[in-house]
């Protein structure tokens, strides 16, 4: 095991098993370069930094590669026993909340070290309990500086209060609120609602993934009335199911519940929490359920779809969440080879993830291998060409860890593989997912349907989820087996030559088809868009594209550029700051 100096991290002969130090990557950069911001745990091999979030362990080293099991600090909680000064009392009294719910929440006052002026403050202290324990605490200085404790687990504010019908907001003052009004059945998302214009911020919901809210049968989603909130509201409801959540709206001049509690008091914030609205529900169908959006849609157009990462192949085809897909090729021209790599173009430029059901990728070692190399531009093995690093290696590994989820179910039904699939959407928020390809996948149809009916419900059920959850779905299927031309070659095959029925083209938004000549040397991949069913998202045409058999990239025509991926070091930089 490597010691501390290996790290740079000085003890300075300070003992005990908490430790606080200079931190090697930060403190000499900054005004206060002998403030103690690093905290040391020496019994388990820890450090985390307050200021710039740096974190390792002796065993695995720093937080520059990928962490199997995630190591959490818990803060040493010890309630301020003469209770909170009259000010912040007083503070809270002029928000509407009085002492009841301050104490039954166990809110502190003292001084903590802020990051944000790089000094000691007083803050009211918000613990986040779960059980008797305290798992993390939310800081507040005066200047509204916030901060969670250094290395902690993000879990939901109010986390015990969860009931059948709970209530969700977004900060502590609004969970605080909510319990004026007379409802302790209330949680608060820890790091408040994503910015309108994220792209990745899968890690921010893993406060989802708790068995505490497998009891919730209702979510009343009470969160911001501003672009953040609308986003963290449209985002809870296709986790949770929108047909599990009811929808909270403000009175006019209104954006949270502490501003209704604040303006109006504690009975119209209450009327406001028990007038919660359902969501709209696919088969029931009010045009005042879409106001907003046709107000939208009449001022700025209809959405248009996310970029593929090839300029020529977006006159043609853009991807948009709840469609589906349908791939076909013939064996060996490169169709799944396409689709993975226009997975990661999608993940690498808007912060998608995706679940995989791809068996004749086995193993899946190997598949993740093809991605890293399509995200590297570099070979996995050793070769002619000079292979990925260790260290592109461990930063590919990271990366596609965050936006890649395999699934392989014991019976591989398009029932079992959904299943797996709403999971993944609630704890990873999946934007993508891909089947490849249709005949690995395990069908039982019964006597009382034909193949073509049975194909019809199947791809039914797979648009059914692409519009709940808000979902693109790739599926891959051959086509049954063609005449070859005079010359040799086989001809491109049609969304009518898929085996089985004609509703393979009928029931598809899109349809691709992926075909190369294999008597050609030169690697040209021609994708056809046969089937576009929408016209602001793409057309019927066909797009050349090269193919590096080395990476298993694809580029496209020579006065377009290549797919717009960050650079290893830019990704060693940007994606693993986090961590």
């Amino acid at each position: 095991m490597k010691t501390w100096a290996d790290f740079g991290i000085e003890l300075h002969g300070k003992s005990g098993v908490e430790v606080k130090t200079q931190c090697p990557q930060c403190s000499a950069h900054r005004k206060k370069k002998n403030y103690p911001c690093l905290n040391v745990n020496t019994d388990k091999g820890v450090w985390n930094c307050w200021h710039c979030s740096w974190s390792g362990t002796l065993k695995t080293g720093q937080d520059s590669a990928p962490q199997i099991t995630k190591v959490y600090r818990r803060p040493e909680w010890v309630q301020n026993g003469t209770g909170l000064p009259q000010k912040v009392v007083d503070w809270f009294a002029k928000r509407g909340i009085g002492e009841a719910p301050l104490k039954r929440n166990q809110i502190d006052y003292g001084p903590v070290y802020m990051p944000q002026i790089e000094d000691e403050a007083n803050a009211i202290k918000f613990p986040y309990f779960r059980g008797a324990e305290v798992v993390n605490v939310k800081y507040r200085d005066g200047q509204k500086n916030f901060r969670m404790h250094g290395g902690a687990e993000r879990i939901l504010y109010g986390l015990n209060d969860i009931a059948e019908r709970t209530v969700w907001v977004e900060g502590e003052i609004d969970k605080l609120s909510v319990e004026v009004a007379g409802i302790t059945a209330c949680v608060s998302v820890p790091d408040g609602a994503p910015a309108p214009d994220s792209k990745s911020y899968s890690s921010k919901f893993d406060f989802l993934d708790s068995k505490a809210l497998e009891c919730v049968k209702t979510h009343v989603l009470a969160v911001d009335n501003d672009a953040p909130g609308r986003r963290l509201e449209e985002e809870l409801s296709r986790r949770l199911g929108p047909e599990n959540c009811l929808r909270v709206t403000w009175p006019e001049g209104c954006k949270d519940a502490n501003d209704v509690l604040i303006q109006h008091g504690a009975k119209v914030l209450r009327e406001c929490l028990d007038n919660a609205q359902p969501f709209p529900i696919v088969g029931a169908f009010e045009v005042s359920d879409y106001s907003a959006d046709l107000e939208a849609i009449y001022d700025e157009g209809l959405p248009a779809g996310l970029a593929s990462g090839w300029i020529n192949i977006d006159a043609h085809y853009t991807v948009q969440p709840g469609h589906l897909t349908i791939v076909t090729g013939i064996p060996g021209h490169g169709k799944s080879e396409w689709l993975d790599a226009l997975a990661v173009n999608l993940a690498s430029l808007h912060g998608w993830g995706f679940g995989v059901y791809s068996p004749e990728n086995h193993p899946v070692t190997a598949h993740i291998a093809k991605l890293a190399e399509k995200y590297t531009g570099k070979p996995f093995q050793p070769g002619p060409t000079a292979r990925m690093s260790k260290s592109d290696f461990d930063i590919a590994q990271s990366w596609l860890g965050k936006h890649f989820h395999f699934i392989g179910p014991e019976s591989p039904t398009v029932e079992a593989i959904l299943a797996v699939a709403r999971q993944m959407v609630k704890r990873h928020g999946i934007r993508g997912l891909i089947l490849d390809p249709w005949n690995e996948i395990e069908h039982s149809r019964p006597d009382s349907l034909s193949e073509t009916e049975y194909i019809s419900r199947s791809l039914s059920q797979l648009r059914a989820f692409a519009r709940s959850c808000g979902v693109h779905v790739w599926l891959v299927a051959h086509p049954m087996k063609l005449q070859k031309d005079k010359d040799g070659t086989t001809p491109v095959p049609g969304m009518y030559d898929i085996s089985g029925s004609a509703h393979w083209r009928n029931k598809a938004d899109f349809g691709i088809a992926v075909w190369r000549n294999v008597l050609d040397e030169v690697s040209k991949v021609q994708v056809h868009i046969q089937k576009s069913r929408h016209k602001h998202l793409g057309r019927v045409g066909m797009v050349e594209l090269r193919y590096d058999r080395v990476t298993g990239r694809y580029f496209g025509s020579e006065n377009s550029p290549a797919p717009m991926f960050r650079d290893i070091k830019n990704a060693q930089a940007n994606d693993l700051v986090e961590l």
